[in-house]
């Protein structure tokens, strides 16, 4: 079987847990026989091969025309440049009046004719122009490679998938780990739902990462259950022994992801604040970044904080890893969270895990301990007594272990394979 897959994110290029699934995935995948071609938007050479083939979208040549050929889906939908990553979105055009002319630039011509988009496969102000020249580049993948199943990741993929299935007529599997009612809340970004909803009525099969994220597929956006599988995210097994912890009366409070509505920073703010007058050791983290950022520390300086509370910005792996070893507890307390793996990864480095009961993983962490996102005074109690009660963290290592066993990657994937096989029989 041979699947072509199309991501934003892949190691080392990582924003969040979007690269850390479609790494495992593919992982998975390859370890039962399947060949991949994972199709990115830059591929800088960094990229860890094994088993599989990794393409960039500035890699493919593209036919030197003076016109764009558009599906038949393309008129409904609306191109806005963005002014920050998932942002307000300025200077409407319709895509279904673009031309050759208006690619937006760079653009390389090469010596055979053809010409090729650039990309910076990241989240900044020409996101949604580059989430166009993906689509555009992508479609030409339809007349030189050989692939039975197309498969793409989120949103920023879709566009592509749908147009390489019109091209091609193979079937189209989308992922969905998030949606836009995830980073949003009640008030979605009406155009990348547009494509959200597009995406995941022209394919196939759409997988949601849990059943939470499946529920809300199916009520947010009409699309029938028997259309909808849930494949839980896993996690990788790890390559390293833990760090020698240095001697430290400090006990330390893990948020880690990004600052934004959808992760809840301000609960864990305000938790601490509550936590902090009667653990005089509890040191709070916030690894990350995001747009709320900047409220979240003047929360903490409003609240007097400053000296128990450290902000270390977007961490690598390498150095969520350490955090990991030096943490006593990690917290998450997502508004909506389609899974979580770094719960996983916290766990998988004996780490307790206090998590949002709205997220994916609770569905796979029956001892993991679990509270409402908005009820900051429960949060406080279970970090005040996850650190006061020493029995606690051999408890969650003993059971952690247990369940950590059961999500590995060869299993999610053997079950996405089984999805594959519905649409090939």
């Amino acid at each position: 079987m041979k699947v072509l897959m199309l991501g934003w994110e892949f190691p080392p290029r990582i924003a969040g847990g979007l690269a850390i699934a479609c790494y495992g995935l593919v992982k998975g995948l390859s370890h039962h026989g399947v060949k991949v071609v994972f199709v990115m938007p830059l591929r800088t050479g960094e990229e860890p091969p094994d088993g599989y083939r990794l393409l960039g979208a500035n890699e493919i040549e593209i036919p030197f025309t003076h016109s764009i050929s558009l599906p038949p889906f393309w008129h409904e939908v609306t191109f806005y440049g963005v002014k920050t990553a998932l942002g307000p979105y300025l200077e409407q055009i319709s895509l279904s009046e673009l031309r050759f002319e208006a690619v937006p630039e760079p653009i390389t011509l090469t010596t055979e004719g053809s010409l090729r988009l650039e990309f910076s496969g990241k989240y900044g102000p020409d996101l949604l122009s580059e989430v166009y020249r993906y689509a555009y580049a992508v479609s030409h993948l339809a007349e030189r490679e050989d692939f039975d199943i197309i498969h793409a990741h989120d949103w920023l993929t879709y566009l592509g998938g749908l147009w390489l299935k019109s091209k091609t007529g193979k079937p189209l599997v989308v992922h969905v780990h998030a949606t836009e009612y995830d980073r949003s809340g009640d008030n979605p970004n009406p155009e990348i739902r547009a494509i959200e909803k597009m995406g995941m009525e022209g394919a196939d099969l759409v997988i949601a990462v849990s059943f939470y994220t499946r529920s809300l597929i199916v009520e947010k956006y009409g699309i029938p259950p028997e259309k909808v599988w849930a494949i839980h995210n896993a996690v990788l097994p790890k390559d390293r022994h833990p760090i020698q912890r240095p001697p430290s009366h400090r006990k330390i409070v893990t948020f880690l992801g990004r600052v934004t509505y959808q992760k809840g920073p301000e609960y864990f703010v305000e938790a601490a604040a509550k936590v902090a007058q009667y653990v005089p050791e509890a040191h709070f983290v916030m690894a990350g970044t995001g747009d709320l950022l900047r409220s979240v520390i003047r929360r903490v300086a409003q609240l007097r904080l400053g000296a128990r509370f450290s902000f270390t910005g977007f961490l690598p792996p390498a150095e969520v890893e350490r955090l990991f070893d030096l943490s006593d507890i990690y917290v998450m307390p997502s508004v909506s969270e389609p899974f979580g793996i770094s719960a996983l990864e916290a766990l998988r480095a004996g780490v307790p895990v206090i998590i949002s009961k709205q997220s994916g993983v609770a569905e796979v962490l029956p001892h993991a301990l679990k509270v409402d996102f908005w009820d900051v005074e429960r949060l406080a109690d279970l970090i005040y007594g996850t650190l006061r009660y020493r029995a606690i963290r051999p408890f969650f290592i003993r059971y952690a272990q247990a369940e950590l066993s059961q999500l590995q990657w060869e299993r999610s994937s053997a079950r996405v394979i089984e999805a594959y096989k519905s649409l090939l029989s």
